[in-house]
């Protein structure tokens, strides 16, 4: 299935639509033009936008939260993480300067689309970026989740290239 990717206009909109383009093309950058090769390398090293900003983890499988708590704490950036949809609206409505949400969608009880939903329906978060993660990738789950209250989708197993870049872009806006 091909990766779907949104690219915000802003202003890191030619790096971005580089970056993404190479990546769904399978591009290998060593092959692009210097001044192209530059454009995705200043891309990837800037975590200016992620440095110190607060992110919520919400999945039911403690591997995944330790995968992706690595990985956003290597970019500077602070992690909190809940194991199910409950928890996480408990730490959202305690937590003062959350900056975006990665919510897994199959959990036990409350799944990912009703704590979306419910997340979605206080005022106070309507515009807190929720990135959804799904391990199930089936057709129509990215529409889904944009309907449940989702800002983006990115299927799992998660690469990690893509996630970072989709931070970046919500974390810029």
């Amino acid at each position: 299935m091909p990766s779907c990717g949104i690219v915000i206009k802003g202003v890191r909109s030619p790096e971005r639509l580089l970056d993404e383009t190479a990546l769904f093309l399978h591009r290998v950058i060593a092959d692009l033009p210097p001044a192209k090769q530059q454009m995705i390398e200043t891309l990837h090293g800037s975590d200016e936008a992620l440095q110190g900003r607060k992110v919520l983890v919400v999945d039911d499988d403690i591997r995944n939260i330790f995968a992706l708590n690595s990985l956003l704490e290597r970019h500077s950036m602070q992690v909190i993480s809940a194991t199910n949809g409950e928890e996480a609206i408990k730490l959202l409505e305690s937590t003062d300067d959350l900056s975006l949400v990665l919510m897994d969608v199959m959990m036990p009880e409350m799944d990912g689309y009703e704590t979306m939903r419910q997340i979605r329906s206080k005022p106070q978060f309507r515009r807190l970026p929720i990135i959804a993660l799904t391990a199930k990738a089936m057709k129509g789950d990215r529409e889904r989740c944009l309907e449940a209250g989702a800002s983006d989708y990115v299927a799992k197993p998660v690469n990690t290239d893509q996630l970072l870049s989709l931070v970046r872009t919500w974390l810029h806006r």
